[in-house]
């Protein structure tokens, strides 16, 4: 009989008190060594529609929930008395038909009818929003995974009810239905041969887990489903193991675990090289702290291998390695380079750009792409910007721009673009660059100066960058082509 713990199972123990997990933890340990036993105090939940669901007394009011079958006993819920029958009675234990992946499933009719907060009175003769799925064939969101009782509710969804929606589904059907909501194509999954175990399928493992002794179901305990947010999809370690021709980039809309990849390619890379050094970069420090609480999940027994993997934000790195190479830098604030520049528009006769337009062009174009003479501002690009400029326009902004560029130096002040265009120079006359490889995740908002850093960094070995993010939404950046600055990626 195989023994298994669900997602479920583990996220209600961590609400349990100390004393009442300990208690807890001991029958999950008796159950395993022998889930036959008459003497565990099982009693069958006659109100609950699955009639393999079955209740295991942990002391005077915990409640243990049990799916158990003659080829499983599956722990899935605990909770005091009342609340473990009503979790119970609400669901099912499922093998999808179409998908064949085991499934905990909410029952539908046991779920009000979901409820759309109201936070602003919105007039009678407002147009009902469009349905999210109508053109997309019942067989396809059953290829998703999205259960049959749940389908009629996904096949009506629109943009106010599909996130409520998307609660009461399995993973896998709420991170096609979101990627398909915001314009991607989710990957149909390949269904698992008939008569295969519902439970080894791909999406089953991300909820459900083998306990094959008694030594894995203590670590599984230890250290509860904190695990199972670092767990890799097995669709997506080709990805993470593959020897690559050149820079390589993972895209996907939210849910889609890109950030997952990115974390198990830079561990992959570390173990693999053993004497190098990898970073795993991100857009902000909160990022990085996120990333670097997973890699110490994930790692957690190897601390060697932590040694030569770093954590760090974009800016953070590039201001550690700068300081290494020239100092610490003074970065110019955004509000003094706001200050600078309505300075040095008020000087300047003629001209009637805002404020806001002046700041924008420098951060997009000039600073952006460090340029530093009248003819490289006339000649650029300005890929992204609605106002087109003619030249007696750019003559009149060049003269403000060029006064900001002198302020900015006199004072020894720079901008992170600088900083990074300087470091990006410098590891190209280096004999090795700092690190061997670096991975990127977020890289949807990489910038300009960041990118050609990360070139000249990757310039050393063909698969020394790895890219993740939503590259068809850039929230923060304006358009520009990776491969003029030196990275031509192969697209996954």
């Amino acid at each position: 009989m195989n023994f298994l713990i669900a997602d479920t199972f583990t996220d209600s123990l961590a609400k349990l008190t100390g004393e009442e997990q300990k208690f807890v933890k001991t029958t999950a340990f008796d159950l395993q060594l022998n889930p036959v036993s008459t003497g565990m105090g099982f009693h069958k939940l006659d109100n609950a529609k699955d009639k393999n669901f079955w209740s295991v007394r942990v002391g005077s009011d915990i409640r243990l929930i049990v799916h158990k079958t003659a080829a499983s006993l599956l722990l899935c819920y605990v909770d005091h008395h009342d609340k473990a029958y009503h979790w119970a009675e609400r669901r099912k234990l499922e093998t999808h038909q179409q998908t064949g992946s085991a499934q905990l499933v909410e029952i539908r009719e046991t779920v009000q009818e979901i409820f759309i907060p109201k936070y602003v009175d919105v007039p009678q003769y407002a147009a009902p929003k469009p349905i999210l799925f109508a053109h997309v064939a019942a067989e396809v969101l059953r290829s998703y995974g999205v259960p049959e009782e749940w389908l009629l509710d996904v096949q009506l969804a629109n943009e106010d009810s599909l996130l409520d929606l998307a609660g009461h589904l399995p993973a896998e059907a709420a991170e096609a239905l979101l990627e398909l909501a915001t314009g991607g194509k989710p990957q149909i999954p390949q269904p698992i041969p008939a008569g295969a175990d519902p439970f080894a399928h791909p999406d089953a493992q991300r909820r459900f887990r083998v306990m094959n002794d008694v030594e894995e179901l203590e670590r599984a305990l230890e250290f509860p489903w904190e695990k199972w947010t670092i767990f890799l999809h097995p669709a997506q370690r080709q990805w993470v193991e593959r020897d690559y021709t050149g820079p390589a980039r993972v895209s996907g809309s939210a849910g889609t675990g890109k950030t997952i990849v990115a974390l198990h390619r830079a561990v992959f890379l570390a173990r693999q090289h053993p004497e190098s050094r990898v970073l795993l970069t991100t857009f902000s420090d909160t990022l990085a702290n996120a990333l670097r609480t997973k890699l110490r999940r994930l790692i957690s027994n190897e601390p060697r291998l932590a040694e030569r993997l770093e954590v760090h934000a974009m800016n953070a790195i590039g201001e550690r390695l700068y300081e290494l190479q020239f100092g610490r830098p003074k970065i110019a604030s955004a509000d003094k380079i706001k200050q600078l520049l309505i300075e040095a528009a008020s000087k300047t006769d003629g001209q009637r750009f805002s404020p806001h337009f002046l700041k924008t062009e420098w951060d997009e174009v000039v600073d952006a792409w460090q340029l530093n003479s009248w003819e490289a501002y006339r000649d650029v690009k300005r890929l992204g910007r609605k106002t087109r400029l003619p030249e007696a326009q750019r003559v009149l902004l060049w003269g403000i721009f060029d006064v900001v560029r002198s302020a900015l130096k006199s004072q020894e002040l720079i901008t992170h673009a600088e900083m990074f265009s300087q470091l990006a120079t410098q590891i190209a006359e280096r004999k090795r660059p700092p690190f061997d490889f670096a991975v990127m995740d977020e890289a949807q908002d990489v910038s300009i100066a960041q990118l050609r850093f990360l070139a000249a960094q990757g310039k050393w070995r063909v698969d020394s960058l790895f890219f993740a993010g939503d590259l068809g939404q850039r929230i923060f950046q304006q358009p520009f082509s990776w491969k003029s600055l030196g990275v031509c990626y192969v697209p996954q």
